[in-house]
């Protein structure tokens, strides 16, 4: 799958959304490794051309622009680094200080305009009060004689005193109180600014963390290739012993007798396998059957299973008759993740994706879920664009990851770069069963979905 989207150069936006983030970012990387890989080629390819008088060179036309470096004492290009050089303040320093003037500059103009506000309002008030207090003394000097002007002259001026003084007292409380709000809103606004900082420093330690998890990646894509060889054999060599120790012809029969028998629906539960050896391969192969790129629909998928999966034994448990438990067959999405709802951290089961040639591995985060898609395309299972391990049948993958941890770069919604499947114990083999009564399906609903997958 992931050879024929390089091959392309496209992928399906269906399949795209199937990905997670962290798989959409090894994919395009993927993607950009061959974009590069092609243009050398042809780079390549260019100049052998030339040199062999194919094609005409290439005539650099001459330009004047040009770049002069400023040197320094011993002959090297001058560099500067703030904070390092003789005489320097720490960046850490001129950091605080640029915040703290930040903050005192923009906490002064608030001030300023408050002020002005202020000072208006009060400008407004007296000169009101003053206009009101001279009318009415005006009132009342027509009613005096006019030997009496000279005392109510004396009068104006200590009432228009007292009215000086009370207002220099209002204007005086008022640059205190602006003066309290410029200092209080100074230090609000230098720990914004401090807050600001840090993360952006915080951001900075995640790009160099994705770096470090993209230069890894690129690391096992590189062991992946070491590893295919190895990997074919591996596959040949379980292959023959697989076919050799056991077939699935006979679980028709016992999905038909489910209904017949309670004893036998316990032991299918339970996957105990019955007495007597394991029947024979019976799958019929049907000599028109030729994959499309994609699964297409319901019936092509079941096909699928029963041409190509059901020889690999996809679904069984290790030599035995037996569904294995985490083996659901064809469920939503929306199924997969109501049944491990109640289930611990690390609890998983295996669908058929509707997406790829493959199965989507659903598992239980402690908050959340989380699916893999799984790529039986080829003639080996392995985690789409995630782990370069490959394994020659579904139930060596489910059981290499049951003691090796699946290692994935760090996301933002991801608590643990590292995944292990958990056996299904007594007390998540319950949640399982109650999920499944609460489910809109039951455990024969299971049994008959798998029984489509199986020939009759």
């Amino acid at each position: 799958m992931l050879q024929q989207i390089l091959h392309d150069m496209y992928i399906d936006p269906e399949l795209l959304a199937e990905l997670s983030d962290v798989q959409k970012h090894i994919l395009f990387y993927k993607m950009r490794e061959e974009q590069l890989r092609r243009w050398r080629e042809r780079e390549a390819w260019e100049a052998l051309a030339q040199a062999e008088g194919l094609r005409p060179s290439k005539v650099k036309r001459a330009s004047d622009k040009h770049i002069q470096w400023l040197l320094g004492a011993d002959g090297e290009v001058w560099v500067w680094i703030m904070g390092e050089g003789p005489g320097d303040k720490p960046y850490e320093e001129i950091s605080e200080e640029l915040i703290a003037e930040r903050a005192r500059l923009q906490a002064q103009r608030e001030a300023e305009e408050l002020w002005r506000q202020k000072e208006a309002e009060i400008t407004k008030k007296f000169r009101e009060a003053l206009a009101n207090e001279k009318a009415r003394i005006l009132a009342e000097k027509w009613k005096v004689e006019m030997e009496d002007r000279k005392a109510a002259k004396v009068l104006e001026e200590r009432i228009h005193e007292e009215f000086k003084r009370k207002e220099e007292e209002e204007r005086k409380r008022g640059e205190e109180q602006i003066r309290l709000q410029e200092e209080q809103r100074a230090k609000e606004l230098y720990w914004t600014l401090k807050q600001a900082q840090l993360q952006s420093q915080a951001s900075e330690k995640e790009e160099r963390e994705w770096e470090e998890q993209l230069r890894r990646s690129k690391e096992a894509d590189e062991e992946r290739s070491r590893r295919a060889q190895r990997a074919r054999d591996e596959y040949q060599r379980h292959s023959l012993r697989a076919i050799q120790k056991g077939t699935v012809a006979g679980l028709s029969s016992m999905f038909r007798e489910l209904g017949q028998s309670h004893e036998q629906e316990t032991r299918l539960y339970h996957h105990l396998p019955g007495p007597g050896p394991l029947p024979p391969i019976a799958v019929p192969v049907s000599r028109t059957w030729e994959r499309p790129l994609r699964p297409v629909s319901r019936e092509v998928i079941v096909r699928w299973f029963k041409e190509e999966q059901l020889p690999r034994r996809a679904g069984f448990e290790r030599n035995t008759k037996s569904i294995a438990p985490w083996f659901h067959g064809i469920i939503s999405r929306e199924d997969a993740e109501d049944l491990l709802e109640n289930m611990t951290e690390g609890a998983f089961l295996v669908r058929v994706s509707e997406k790829i040639w493959g199965y989507t591995l659903s598992y239980r985060l402690q908050k959340g879920f989380k699916h893999f898609l799984v790529d039986a395309s080829g003639d080996f299972y392995s985690f789409l664009g995630v782990d370069p391990n490959r394994h020659a049948t579904l139930t060596d993958l489910i059981d290499f990851h049951k003691v090796n941890h699946l290692k994935l770069p760090l996301t933002g919604n991801i608590s643990s770069g590292f995944f292990m499947l958990r056996t299904h114990d007594g007390q998540n083999k319950a949640r399982l069963s109650q999920a499944e009564e609460k489910t809109t399906y039951s455990r024969d609903a299971v049994n008959l979905r798998c029984m489509r997958l199986l020939p009759v």
